[in-house]
Formats: structure tokens, sequence, C-alpha cells
């Protein structure tokens, strides 16, 4: 399998450089490269890529509202995220954008070559460790304004309804940045049953990824940041 790939950044050795060495890789195909948001998305609609690598900050559309406008679209791709900062606060505006994950830009190659493989398979690209400093951030944000969503996420009509009790344990130990392995040992069960219940919660809250998951946990006020990791 080939993965289409698309650079956008708006400094021109970032975006040049990256796509050099991603041409390198026989199971890549550099597809087109864009300077700004606004350019990314033409690109993208033209190109159909599987991977965008997204800078943030870039003049007049940014990586955030461009990353929006793809992931919205029905066969979108999945959108890596480029920052200088691993806290950058971009970051996660992105990743509610609908993100996969992000890198920093002084990622080695066979870093890079990784998270490109692994997005495009369709993972997020977050270690625990960064699913920990998300929901630190979002204990910095505004809460969730429904009183009775963020008291009770899974009651009649609320975002979290279609899942079933052990569904939304696993939802809540994904929120709070343990791996599959971890929640299976927390649970009892085997990797391969959490996985079927990683993927039935995707599929019934409709995410993408366990990127999309952490923040739908956090919104819907099932993860509360602080708080530990109390049973909802």
């Amino acid at each position: 399998m080939t993965i289409g790939i698309v650079v956008a950044d708006d400094h021109e050795v970032v975006r040049t450089g990256f796509a050099a060495i991603l041409g390198t890789q026989p199971d890549f195909t550099v597809l087109g490269t864009a300077a700004d948001g606004a350019e990314a998305v033409l690109t993208c609609q033209q190109q159909h890529p599987d991977v965008v690598l997204m800078d943030v900050r870039m003049p007049g559309m940014d990586g955030i509202e461009a990353t929006r406008r793809l992931t919205s679209a029905g066969s979108a791709p999945r959108v890596l995220v480029l920052t200088t900062f691993d806290l950058d606060e971009y970051v996660y505006d992105a990743l509610r954008a609908g993100a996969s994950g992000f890198l920093l830009k002084d990622v080695t190659a066979e870093r890079l070559f990784d998270a490109v493989r692994v997005i495009a398979a369709g993972e997020a690209l977050l270690a625990p460790a960064i699913t920990r400093r998300l929901i630190s951030e979002f204990a910095q944000r505004p809460r969730p304004k429904n009183p009775k969503e963020l008291k009770d996420p899974g009651h009649a009509g609320g975002p979290l309804a279609a899942l079933t009790p052990r569904e939304t344990e696993v939802l809540r130990l994904i929120a709070a940045g343990l791996s599959n392995t971890e929640i299976a040992g927390r649970l009892v069960v085997t990797e391969e049953t959490v996985k079927t219940h990683v993927s039935r919660v995707l599929s019934k809250l409709g995410l993408r990824d366990r990127t999309q998951a952490v923040v739908v946990a956090y919104e819907s006020g099932l993860i509360v940041p602080g708080a530990g990791e109390r049973s909802a």
C-alpha cells in the first residue's frame, strides 16, 4: 500500500525538507505541498492524500481551520499536526478540530516515518503521557455547559447513551491515558477484548480515533481533570 502525503507549512525550508525526507520511503508518495491552510485544503481536494502533515501557525487560514475543514469532509485525510513545542496551546485546538495526533518539528526521520504509517493505519498518535497532558490542558479550559450531561453523560439522549457500561468504562480509561495493555490489566480481560471494545466505542460515537475519544470523554463530563480515575 502506498501512502499519499501532503505537507503544509509556511516555512519553505521546513516544507521542502519534510517532503524530501518522506520521499525517500518506497511506500510514501508526496502528492503536494502547501504554504498555508487554504492551499492545504485545495491541494487535498485535488490530490486526495491519506495523511496531511499540518503546521498550526500559518498566515491566512491557519492549520486548525484547515484541519476542521478537511476532517469534516466525507473521505477526509488524517491530519498529523506539526509543532515546535509539545505543549503548544494550539495543538489542543487542532485535536478538537479532528487531528489524529501531533509531532515536534525536530522529530527524527525514523520517528516521522513511523508516525505517518501509524496515522495512515487509522491509529491515533498520542502516547499515554501526551494524553494525560491533553487532559491537563482541558482542565484549564471552559467546562461543558450542560449540567445534566456533566452529571450523567450516559443519560437518555446524552452523548454516551449508546455505550454499554463496559464500553463507557473503557472510554473512561482511554481518556485517563491508559494503553490497551493497561486497560486489559485493569479490567482483567485480554488485549483483543479491549481492542474490540475500543472499536465499538469509536463506531458508536462516530469517532475517527482515540484522540477524538479523549476529547469526547472530557467534553461529555465522563472525565473530570484533577478528579482521578473514579468510576462514572
